[in-house]
């Protein structure tokens, strides 16, 4: 049981939905997988997955199998797809919780099919193509001997070829279009074999809003789906997304202090006059970045702008809430970043001072930060 929980992660069910919808919508109604791999990207996966089903999505997926076997454990019937695979990997759990697995290479193969034979059961499988981003996925070489025994296997009813897919670098509008022209290249090698993939997915988040000519048949998206910009240069609000995690804590402390006190370790924050110090029970264990030690950061209480200081703990970190002091008390609530058009900082402000990206934020939210699905009745 979680009680008195001060380290809190709202995560919007209706804002999910309403960015899956809007999805949708933009790639013409077409096949929509959402992608909930690390915890969902913060936001934890379970509530994730069932939102975007709710929304419309098509299909969810993770990165490994392991988390798409937690997707079951969790009451997610949705189809599941999962494509990055150590050499040790159980693949007869795939096909006994239906979940596709994403074949990069010859050897993945035979043991899927070494799998169906094992369990009488014929296995989903979707083949992941590296089309240029130099990762996971089948090499050019490979495709011919891959796909004729894929093909060759569907004959004997061991497998069933449900898709083919690969993953852009974001490198550009001339990067973009030669990896489409490679994936195209690919899909005739695999038809040209004998199968006929009913899923074929190139654009993620970026390439949803920037590359209608590589939709396919279907997109596959993580980010936009939980309301944030995968585009720089363009929020939330422009593309038309719904941020959907807003983080929240408390203060759990007050301190008057006098001008020339120091903050936190190191005192790299002496305050210049007397103030007001609050506490706040979220630290870098929480996935508070510590890299935002005096980069300008502020936080929300009582509806103002109230700026970090001192270094950042483990469990804790400091603002200045000498302007307010009078307005609140013990117990205030503070957000910590959320959806900018409810008057929330962003947590595209956070990467921007930390010179990273919004996703790295997001997964590095840790396990003490409790997720709670909030305001499920809204459409």
């Amino acid at each position: 049981m979680r009680t008195g929980s001060m380290r809190v992660a709202d995560v919007s069910v209706s804002a999910i939905r309403k960015n899956v919808r809007r999805l949708r919508e933009l790639t013409g109604g077409g096949n929509v997988i959402v992608v909930v791999k690390a915890c969902g990207y913060g936001h934890d996966a379970a509530i994730a997955a069932r939102a975007a089903m709710a929304g419309g999505a098509t299909m969810i997926a993770t990165a490994d199998l392991e988390e798409s076997l937690k997707l079951r454990e969790s009451g997610i019937d949705a189809p599941l797809l999962c494509w990055l695979h150590g050499p040790r990997v159980d693949f007869a759990a795939a096909i006994e919780q239906s979940i596709d697995v994403g074949v990069s290479h010859l050897s993945q193969l035979e043991a899927l099919a070494q799998a169906a034979r094992a369990t009488g059961k014929r296995a989903t499988l979707q083949f992941k193509i590296d089309t240029g981003l130099s990762r996971n996925g089948a090499a050019r070489e490979e495709w011919e001997a891959l796909f004729a025994r894929g093909a060759e296997l569907e004959r004997d009813g061991l497998v069933r070829v449900r898709g083919i897919f690969s993953h852009l670098a974001n490198a550009g509008e001339d990067a973009d279009l030669a990896q489409g022209a490679r994936f195209d290249e690919a899909i005739a090698a695999l038809r040209a074999a004998g199968s006929d993939p009913e899923m074929i997915h190139l654009a993620a988040s970026a390439a949803t809003f920037t590359r209608p000519e590589l939709y396919y048949n279907t997109v596959r998206v993580g980010m936009a789906a939980y309301g944030l910009s995968p585009l720089a240069g363009k929020n939330s609000a422009q593309l038309g997304l719904v941020p959907a995690m807003t983080l929240r804590s408390e203060v759990v402390a007050l301190r008057g202090v006098p001008a020339g006190t120091g903050v936190s370790y190191g005192f790299n924050h002496v305050c210049e006059v007397a103030t007001t110090l609050a506490l706040v029970p979220v630290g870098y264990a929480d996935g508070m970045p510590r890299a935002l030690n005096g980069a300008g950061a502020w936080v929300t209480i009582a509806g103002e702008r109230c700026p970090i200081v001192g270094r950042i703990g483990m469990d804790q970190f400091i603002v200045d809430v000498g302007p307010i002091a009078g307005r609140i008390d013990i117990g205030a609530p503070v957000i910590l970043f959320g959806d900018p058009e409810r008057g929330f900082p962003s947590i595209d402000i956070w990467a921007g001072l930390m010179r990273t990206i919004n996703y790295e934020i997001l997964v590095g939210i840790g396990p003490r930060v409790l997720r709670v699905a909030v305001d499920e009745e809204e459409l």
